[in-house]
């Protein structure tokens, strides 16, 4: 009796063993077998580029010159959104930026390749271009994120030049603005602050970036989401890349990039996955109808789709057989 219990004790203890060591392989092994199967069974060999707001659409061709000549995403999007950058009539990027409130123009920008590599910069002021100062941060530093002074000594250092951004009409804009002083955004005109492009390349690999010179007529010192990792942009190059716009704060407090990534882990279309976190983020609005918030969401097989909460957003596509201008579908 006690030889049969004892072989019986010692079998259900091996089988259980047995199930723990299956389980926690699969556990391990699963997650990478997954994203393995996702990037090889959905690659896309033929590059695109997406990228928000009308004037996404100059910026794509700069960002396709590069990706047709079978150049990498991460050049191809800091090179597509240098263009926004240094165009005068672009008035929530770079040059020519609206100030904040004390008639500064403050910079944000971040950029993230294929291998999570990225860099930011964040309440830059007198550089033109800090998509670029942040492509050095990720290149050339050990940290993500430089701000403000550290950021411009930075840009000095490695030969940016400093120059004067605010244009006669961006400070004319300013002027009108302080006999009032009353800060309202208005949906789609000042907050479309941002240009975010995404891009893949021809060997399949994705990279993203975003520029912006902010609200208009912020408060000193104010940082949206376009220049964090997760908020304003976020790349995973098993899956797929997001870029967001609107109400930086808003993104900021969901990590909506990431969260637009995930959801399309889990199996949601570009559309599908945004449209699911601007839903999130207007189930915790009290009235969402006062707000704007968009993203723009690509995945790994070269399918793109976006969701806003309001009418009026829209984003530029650019790839072998299309370039054009799409309506973004919203919720409102």
């Amino acid at each position: 009796m006690n030889t049969k219990r004892t072989f019986l004790k010692q079998s259900i203890t091996t089988l259980l063993a047995l199930g723990a060591s299956t389980l926690a392989s699969k556990s391990i092994a699963d997650p990478q077998q997954l994203s393995t199967k996702l990037s090889k069974s959905k690659i896309r060999t033929k590059p695109i580029v997406v990228s928000t707001w009308q004037h996404g659409v100059a910026a794509n061709q700069e960002a396709w010159r590069i990706l047709n000549a079978k150049g990498k995403a991460i050049d191809a999007v800091e090179a597509g959104v240098r263009i926004p950058e240094a165009d005068p009539n672009v008035m929530t990027v770079g040059y020519g930026g609206y100030p904040d409130r004390e008639g500064n123009v403050t910079l944000d920008a971040c950029i993230m390749d294929e291998n999570q590599n990225c860099g930011s910069v964040a309440y830059l002021q007198k550089i033109k271009h800090p998509i670029s100062v942040a492509r050095l941060v990720m290149d050339k530093t050990p940290h993500v994120m430089l701000v403000g002074q550290g950021a411009q000594q930075f840009a000095k250092v490695n030969g940016f030049k400093e120059e004067n951004l605010l244009t006669a009409k961006a400070k004319k804009a300013w002027q009108d603005w302080l006999v009032e002083s009353k800060y309202a955004p208005v949906i789609n005109i000042e907050n479309h602050d941002t240009i975010g492009m995404l891009a893949l390349d021809y060997d399949g690999n994705l990279s993203g970036a975003c520029t912006t010179s902010g609200a208009a007529f912020k408060m000193a010192g104010r940082v949206g989401d376009s220049p964090i990792i997760g908020a304003g942009l976020y790349v995973d190059n098993d899956i797929g890349a997001a870029t967001a716009t609107g109400m930086g704060e808003l993104m900021m407090k969901t990590v909506g990039c990431h969260l637009v990534v995930e959801m399309m882990r889990q199996g949601m279309s570009p559309t599908d996955a945004c449209k699911a976190a601007v839903e999130r983020i207007a189930s915790k609005l009290g009235d969402y109808k006062q707000f704007q918030v968009g993203f723009l969401a690509l995945n790994k097989a070269g399918e793109y789709g976006s969701y806003c909460i309001q009418p009026g957003f829209d984003y530029a596509v650019k790839s072998e057989h299309e370039s054009k201008l799409i309506n973004a579908s919203s919720l409102v």
